[in-house]
């Protein structure tokens, strides 16, 4: 039943925001993440600070304290790039939102810049999860790719389309 969903289903790509190592969700030091209370994804090991747009779409989220960024597609998905655990701590300091909230970003769009030193010295985790958080409620099937390190703009996901 499952093989049939997935051959009738489209699908979008959704694109490393950073480049760096692909981890599982479930090794994320955050039970919001590593449990799935957040939506289903991946997580990615950083190699530097500039974030891009993991997708093309609306800007639904533009933290205040910077660090976060959610996205919703014009399929309907909606994706939240979230860099670092405990980072809204960090109250913004060593981060640049480079989007605000209504905003139309194209995929690869840098849309934040942070200090990886920083970050790696100030906060519980450098782990920037990549997460769909409108899954519930649907049998929509995410395909993980077999990535293991990525660059900016790859392809980490692939996720059913809503509409």
């Amino acid at each position: 039943m499952l093989s049939k969903l997935f051959r009738k289903t489209k699908y979008e790509q959704i694109l490393a925001p950073v480049n760096g190592e692909v981890v599982s969700l479930k090794d994320v030091p955050d039970p919001v993440f590593s449990q799935g209370m957040m939506g289903e994804g991946v997580a990615l090991q950083p190699n530097d600070g500039k974030v891009s747009a993991p997708v093309a779409g609306r800007v639904i989220t533009a933290a205040k304290t910077k660090h976060a960024v959610g996205i919703r597609t014009d399929a309907g998905n909606e994706i939240l790039v979230h860099v670092g655990i405990d980072t809204v701590l960090l109250r913004g300091e060593g981060f640049e939102l480079l989007v605000k909230e209504g905003e139309y970003v194209q995929a690869r769009q840098p849309i934040l810049h942070f200090s990886l030193d920083f970050v790696k010295n100030n906060a519980k985790s450098i782990l920037i999860p990549i997460v769909v958080t409108n899954i519930e409620h649907r049998e929509t099937p995410i395909e993980f790719l077999p990535n293991k390190r990525v660059n900016t703009g790859e392809p980490v996901m692939k996720v059913a389309m809503v509409k």
